[in-house]
């Protein structure tokens, strides 16, 4: 901009639409007014705003997150293998925004959390209906996550149908299996509630794939962008046990849960074992 423009004039220069009398605008598509008046603060403490919006934002990310691996299994189901690779890498890239959430948290000290936890009661991240179906859809079964949504019959149906559905890897192993490969019978037709368990049939089918990556390239491909998924997924968790642990130490969650070491414990779970192990035998 020269010396002698001004600022409405480029403006009109570039003709911009400045009148939304008729039209639709830019916070009309988004819904900011509902968007931006969901944060009610209980306490009259200033950080409580950073606590709800991270913790919204988080859900937004996870909505999304849902979005994309709904469409990435249904599209492994299929044989259609180029979208579902798509779908998996942004779900990995959305894991990735999540981790550097946690930094913004973290600037929250624990004189500053405790000032605001007793506003709190018994609310937690561990009853997130949607970081629960994430959960379920990648593979980490386990009937006691349905109770805590039990008092509100709409998400219950949302968080059951996702324990009872077969997860991303069971689709994996299904397309495995329909590709040629010798996926035992008992991983390809299985209670889909129960938590999976590891097999040596299946890494050996795994195996195969590895070690003729030019035969199985799609194959091969999955396998890697499973990898990951998980990777990213295991970072998501460690930066929130360390964020947890940096900000209230170790006393118990509001949820009820050990806190810090109930999330270490998280961070033991392994989603796609054979996957993983399958570098050690290689």
């Amino acid at each position: 901009m020269s010396q002698t423009e001004r600022p409405e004039d480029i403006v009109r220069e570039e003709k911009a639409q400045l009148d939304f009398t008729r039209d639709m605008t830019y916070g009309d598509y988004l819904h900011l007014d509902a968007l931006l008046g969901a944060q009610h603060p209980l306490s009259p403490e200033h950080n409580e705003m950073l606590f709800i919006i991270q913790h919204q934002t988080s859900e937004l990310w996870m909505k999304l997150m849902l979005h994309e691996l709904r469409g990435a299994i249904d599209n492994v189901a299929a044989d259609r293998l180029q979208p579902a690779f798509k779908m998996l890498a942004r779900v990995s890239k959305i894991m990735e925004q999540l981790v550097h959430a946690w930094d913004v948290l973290a600037t929250m000290t624990p004189p500053e959390y405790s000032a605001l936890r007793p506003y709190l009661a018994r609310s937690s991240g561990f009853q997130s209906y949607q970081y629960r179906q994430i959960e379920f859809l990648l593979g980490n079964k386990n009937a006691a996550m349905l109770k805590p949504h039990e008092h509100r019959a709409d998400l219950f149906a949302q968080v059951q149908r996702a324990y009872e559905a077969p997860s991303l890897y069971d689709e994996a192993l299904r397309l495995l299996a329909r590709k040629g490969l010798d996926v035992p019978a008992d991983h390809l037709e299985r209670d889909w509630t129960q938590p999976y368990q590891s097999s040596e049939g299946v890494e050996a089918a795994w195996l195969a794939v590895y070690r003729q990556p030019d035969r199985y390239w799609d194959l091969y491909q999955l396998g890697e962008k499973l990898t990951d998924l998980e990777d990213a997924f295991r970072l998501w968790r460690f930066r929130h046990v360390t964020t947890v642990e940096r900000v209230i130490g170790f006393k118990r969650g509001t949820g009820g849960t050990s806190g810090v070491a109930y999330l270490r414990r998280m961070l033991e779970v392994v989603l796609f074992p054979e996957i993983w192990k399958l570098r050690t035998d290689l």
